[in-house]
């Protein structure tokens, strides 16, 4: 039986003028409503677990003179629909053991609060996040720390891949080598670490080093999204192949890194934007001739590789979840000596581009320009 309850943080407030808000005070969350006849008010202020859609229907007739039980139930549905409220009598999925529901308390309210798709229950996001196999190429400085976000977050299934060895160079960033740890297998010691980061979720790894197209689609079975960290092959190789791969096998991506100060990640999916060979072609054309691609080389201190690593993570976490909504065919980022210097780059499909011609959902460039660092 629907029992709707208004969120926790999204309790409503009525104006002066009886516009109601609904949300909260952040950003892309709040609604506000119109409300002349008080209806919305009367309806939210009945929505606190107890009645049914019906019932919140009837006492608004009852209260509310010239609203009809149909009009009201109109309302209901639509502040139902809205995402701000939920279901009291939904239970806690039996897969989430006890255990589970209090290593990802935080979290799960981190979804509920931020998520406005009405959903059967509000374990939801952290049930897809368990049942989803994520894999991580590449654990420097923006792969350990993704890899390390996602096993944190509850990812199910992690399968991590790379050639290198630990060094010392490495631990001015990389979160999840030691001194110990220095002339041996990176993957080895990443998925030990990561495994005692979260037991409960499935770690493996591979050390090799991914030389073309094929052998990183053959990385790609029961694989729900590829978190590409890797700088191998220099330039844009890898991340072209993981272009055309991802593609063909219908897997969605994304890819992240520095270029000393400005820290940037891409989501791509097919058919949802432009592709990462059409956003950067749309990019190069947009820029001023002469201007270098590289805008800051290959410095980086540990903040701007953990940012890095952890807008990886968050755009894997938004593609399996869809909390937030995944800003797919994008690159986005920020610049840590030039706080107003917002990285937002969006690009139509090429129509005769082989991988994205003719997907929907593109737009334009907007604001600065942008793209993967090493």
């Amino acid at each position: 039986m629907l029992l709707p309850r208004v969120k926790q943080k999204h309790e409503p407030f009525r104006f002066e003028d009886g516009t109601v808000r609904i949300g909260g005070e952040i950003y892309g969350l709040a609604t506000e409503i119109t409300d002349p006849l008080g209806g919305a008010w009367a309806a939210l202020t009945l929505m606190d677990g107890t009645r049914t859609p019906d019932d919140i229907a009837g006492v608004m007739c009852r209260s509310l003179p010239g609203v009809s039980m149909a009009e009201a139930r109109d309302i209901v549905r639509a502040l139902i629909a809205s995402g701000h409220v939920e279901d009291a009598s939904a239970q806690v999925p039996e897969e989430l053991s006890e255990p589970e529901r209090e290593r990802y308390g935080r979290s799960q309210a981190f979804f509920h609060r931020v998520d406005l798709t009405p959903r059967d229950h509000c374990w939801e996001a952290q049930l897809r996040l368990k049942r989803a196999r994520v894999v991580v190429i590449g654990l420097g400085g923006t792969g350990s720390h993704a890899a390390w976000a996602l096993a944190a977050s509850g990812v199910g299934r992690l399968h991590c891949v790379d050639a290198d060895v630990v060094e010392l160079s490495n631990l001015n960033r990389q979160v999840l080598y030691t001194e110990a740890d220095i002339g041996g297998s990176k993957v080895e010691a990443a998925v030990a670490a990561l495994r005692r980061v979260n037991s409960e979720i499935e770690v493996t790894g591979e050390r090799r080093m991914i030389g073309s197209e094929p052998e990183l689609a053959a990385l790609l079975d029961d694989c729900d999204v590829l978190a590409l960290c890797a700088d191998e092959p220099r330039g844009q190789g890898i991340r072209i192949w993981a272009n055309r791969a991802c593609a063909a096998a219908g897997v969605p991506w994304v890819g992240g890194g520095y270029n000393g100060p400005l820290v940037t990640v891409g989501a791509f999916t097919r058919g949802r934007g432009a592709c990462f060979e059409c956003l950067s072609e749309g990019e190069a054309r947009r820029r001023r001739p002469g201007l270098p691609v590289d805008l800051g080389g290959p410095g980086v201190v540990a903040a701007s590789a953990g940012i890095s690593g952890h807008l990886v993570a968050h755009a894997v976490i938004s593609l399996i979840t869809g909390v937030p909504e995944p800003a797919t065919g994008t690159v986005a980022g920020i610049n840590l000596i030039a706080p107003d210097h917002h990285v937002w780059v969006r690009h139509p499909p090429r129509p005769e581009c082989p991988v994205c011609g003719g997907s929907s959902g593109a737009g334009l460039q907007e604001e600065q320009p942008g793209g993967f660092g090493p």
